[in-house]
């Protein structure tokens, strides 16, 4: 019995090890960029336009339409924007940042508890972005609210846990393992700055990743008060 329980202990981390939602949605982000470099400018960017959204155009949803017509393409676009970036920086930062925090969480809560947080927690930060900007026609589109809620889950998740990160020391780089909550609270910190001092970056909105982060640490909260929602690693804090 006890050999047939480590058995099962034992696949079942091996298939927690692989995130196949998270190389999904690098997948299908990384596919729409090249897909939108291939189209050229032009189309492109009638395509960003009409996969990503505008506050202005939201917000009018919201205020003249009544419930049973909110659902349309122009709320569908808080979703939709997620998996739109304005160039490759853009897309290599968000993507980088989800994949370093993205793969615990996902291990720790499962694909589809992963998908959920990201899209959901993600256009509700777009919404607030929307709401804080009400009456702005800029086009507002990439993954910073979701990726954000996912560093929000992963601080919730993992407060007391370490992250490796090399730091530079000179001409020298000294690897060193620095509490994830200094890490993140450093992070959040300066994107709090930019969203209450900063404008707008081109098509990025700095809100969107404050109010994505405050997000996903309460969804990591409340999945602490359900039992059998979150699997921990016997490394993990």
């Amino acid at each position: 019995m006890n050999q047939a329980l480590r058995l099962q202990t034992f696949q079942r981390r091996r298939q927690a090890r692989w995130p196949w939602m998270l190389v999904a949605f690098c997948l299908i982000s990384l596919t729409i960029k090249l897909t939108l470099v291939l189209m050229g400018p032009a189309t492109a960017d009638a395509w960003l336009h009409f996969w990503g959204f505008r506050p202005d155009t939201i917000m009018a949803v919201f205020h003249s339409r009544p419930y049973s017509e909110w659902l349309d393409q122009d709320i569908a676009g808080l979703f939709t924007a997620l998996f739109m970036h304005a160039d490759w920086l853009h897309i290599a930062g968000n993507l980088a940042y989800l994949w370093v925090f993205g793969i615990a969480v996902e291990r720790a809560i499962g694909h589809w508890r992963f998908a959920l947080l990201f899209l959901l927690l993600g256009g509700l930060a777009n919404l607030f972005v929307a709401w804080r900007l009400d009456g702005t026609d800029l086009l507002v589109i990439g993954a910073s609210g979701g990726v954000s809620a996912i560093i929000g889950v992963y601080l919730g998740l993992f407060p007391t846990r370490r992250m490796g990160l090399w730091i530079p020391l000179g001409l020298y780089l000294q690897f060193a393992k620095v509490p994830a909550l200094l890490v993140i609270g450093s992070w959040f910190t300066l994107h709090l700055l930019y969203s209450v001092f900063g404008p707008i970056s081109e098509t990025v909105a700095w809100s969107a990743h404050v109010a994505g982060f405050l997000l996903g640490v309460l969804a990591a909260l409340l999945l602490r008060l359900l039992p059998g929602t979150i699997q921990f690693a016997s490394t993990d804090d």
